[in-house]
């Protein structure tokens, strides 16, 4: 693999974060959350608070529910309530279990 400058290689990350940003936002806003952290054990929420997380280390000042407004686009209950259905039961579940491994135990 070729090496690249550490910068171009951020802008490339930043690029593709953007895109996926793009796609689970504009996209596919159907593709409903939980169903993202049952099978791929993140969803959007996560993705926020993982803005959230990499700004404390960069001692950005930014608080979650910013960092989640920032990723949505809006705030997250009018995202919400324009995208999400309720979860059936055995979503539910699956989403505790998701959560546990996933979010939880998380470093």
């Amino acid at each position: 693999m070729r090496d690249l400058d550490p910068a171009a290689l951020q802008a490339l990350e930043a690029a593709a974060f953007r895109r996926l940003r793009q796609h689970l936002m504009q996209d596919r806003p159907d593709v409903q959350n939980i169903d993202m952290m049952n099978l791929a054990g993140f969803c959007r929420n996560c993705l926020g608070r993982w803005m959230h997380e990499a700004a404390v280390a960069a001692g950005v000042d930014l608080g979650k529910e910013e960092a989640r407004t920032l990723f949505y686009g809006m705030p997250y209950d009018d995202w919400k309530a324009a995208n999400q259905t309720a979860a059936s039961e055995s979503q539910k579940a699956a989403f505790s279990v998701a959560f546990q491994e996933n979010v939880l135990k998380s470093p």
